[in-house]
């Protein structure tokens, strides 16, 4: 009986162990033309055993890739496309280039830098005042998204004029909503909506009072009705 552990390396899986023999066997044909037409009938067995290929562009050239490489490129055939080579089929590629940026403010961001470097570019009086609104709005946009809290104007200013070396003044007030604490959240909670159903809110027991008198005007607590 023959073990796995006693067979060769299988190279190709999705072919099977026989393809794989069929595959050897064909190394050991002396004659050309046998060979040849042998390994014909390899291809269409390997294109019949995995029919997904088919819907593979050029799925026929794939086949014949593949008989080369199971054979470890010994095979002498003729082939309808070029004969692959063990460095075209494993040949590791190129590694890709990354972009390395190195922001000259880190905390604002390579893209801010790309738009100040574009306003200070800007010879249109009314183009570049709007891009020194926009890049003060996104500055003060992210100050309140990093500290939870609102900065001033002044402090935005005096920022911008440091990185763009005062060739940049915002004049609109970038409105940005200030994120609330969990302290003025606390504040706000125990006498709002909140805390409206707690029983010792006069809210609700004002609420709950004109209720009671509405059911005893109309004799008593209102009644399941039977259908």
């Amino acid at each position: 009986m023959e073990y796995n552990t006693t067979r060769n390396y299988l190279v190709m899986r999705e072919y099977g162990r026989h393809i794989q023999k069929m595959i050897e066997y064909l190394l050991t044909l002396e004659d050309k033309e046998t060979r040849q037409r042998n390994a014909q009938a390899v291809i269409e067995l390997m294109g019949f055993l995995n029919p997904h290929l088919k819907n593979v562009e050029d799925f026929r050239h794939k086949l014949w890739d593949h008989l080369f490489l199971i054979s470890d490129f010994k095979l002498e055939v003729a082939s309808p496309y070029p004969i692959p080579t063990r460095e075209t089929l494993r040949a590791k590629p190129d590694p890709l280039k990354y972009p390395k940026r190195y922001p000259k403010q880190p905390h604002l961001g390579k893209n801010l830098e790309l738009v100040i470097n574009k306003a200070l570019q800007e010879e249109n009086p009314d183009k570049k005042n709007g891009f020194a609104n926009a890049v003060a709005y996104y500055m003060k946009l992210a100050y309140n998204n990093w500290h939870k809290e609102t900065v001033h104007d002044d402090a935005i200013q005096s920022e911008l004029s440091r990185i763009t070396e005062g060739q940049l003044e915002f004049t609109n007030t970038p409105y940005v909503k200030s994120f609330r604490t969990n302290e003025n959240r606390g504040d706000r909670d125990r006498g709002g909506y909140g805390d409206y159903r707690n029983k010792r809110n006069p809210k609700f027991q004002q609420r709950n009072n004109g209720r009671n008198d509405r059911n005893n005007d109309r004799g008593g607590k209102f009644k399941k009705k039977r259908f």
